[in-house]
């Protein structure tokens, strides 16, 4: 069974206030560094239509037409997808509910997901039923979800304790976070067949740690330093900067996004 989280249940209301919070530009800015950026880019085919379905302020939408791929992008925010307009005039976008696309069978070529079919407290099935049905024989799907990592699996006891308290206080189903193993399996009732997984995120679950490692390196040149100021201080932000790749290298690594990914993506094909 999947890992059940709840909160505020994630309706239109929901997602309205959470983009009201965001910016479309900063939050380009941020694709075109990420390395999930890279991942989606490998994963897609060399050519033809993607829908980005539940694509919120519509990043990637605009960030995949910008690099020239014919890129349409689906939510049943109105308003989200009318900041991504203004943000990028002439956007191709649609408000659909995505168990239902008003599309026509084998319309697309890719069909990209980022964290969306985890909120639907009945599971994903209609939704990756619809995604089968607008995909292209031998079209890609691109999906990700949360991801019940190690560290999760670890604390699942106390997790469920948690959830079965914040439910019984009122709290609405939020999301669900899989396994590799029901990740496949949903995937495969559906018609689809996994290529590969790809666990991203790590810094969701390790920024706690960071953060005390920063505040750790910074107490202790600020003791040596004796607040000193000039070369002393240039000398310990050059270490905290070279430190940073180091530290990027080590959250990437296998074992680490097998223990602490947030999310995990997975590439299939509809058969």
């Amino acid at each position: 069974m999947p890992l059940t989280y709840y909160s505020r249940a994630a309706t239109q209301d929901f997602w309205s206030d959470h983009w009201a919070d965001q910016d479309v530009d900063g939050l380009l800015e941020v694709a075109r560094s990420s390395p999930l950026t890279g991942i989606i880019e490998a994963a897609l085919p060399p050519a033809g239509r993607i829908l980005e379905a539940g694509c919120g302020l519509g990043q990637y939408v605009i960030l995949m037409r910008e690099r020239g791929r014919a890129a349409t992008g689906a939510d049943w925010s109105l308003e989200a997808l009318e900041r991504c307009r203004a943000a990028a005039p002439g956007t191709p976008l649609a408000v659909m509910d995505l168990g239902q696309l008003a599309v026509r069978s084998g319309a697309f070529d890719a069909y990209v997901s980022l964290g969306v079919v985890e909120h639907d407290p009945a599971g994903p099935a209609r939704i990756l039923a619809e995604a089968a049905r607008v995909l292209a024989p031998g079209g890609r799907l691109i999906l990700s979800v949360p991801y019940w990592n190690g560290l999760r699996k670890l604390g699942a006891r106390h997790l469920n304790r948690q959830g079965r308290r914040l439910r019984a206080s009122g709290c609405q189903f939020y999301q669900f976070a899989y396994s590799r193993r029901e990740v496949r399996g949903f995937l495969e009732a559906q018609g689809f067949r996994v290529l590969s997984f790809h666990p991203y995120d790590p810094a969701r679950m390790l920024r706690p740690a960071l953060r005390w490692i920063g505040r750790a390196a910074r107490d202790g040149a600020a003791r040596r330093g004796a607040g000193e100021q000039g070369p002393g201080a240039e000398r310990a932000a050059g270490a905290r900067r070279g430190l940073a790749p180091a530290l990027r290298r080590i959250a990437y690594s296998d074992l680490v996004l097998r223990m602490c990914a947030h999310m995990i993506l997975a590439v299939a094909e509809r058969r």
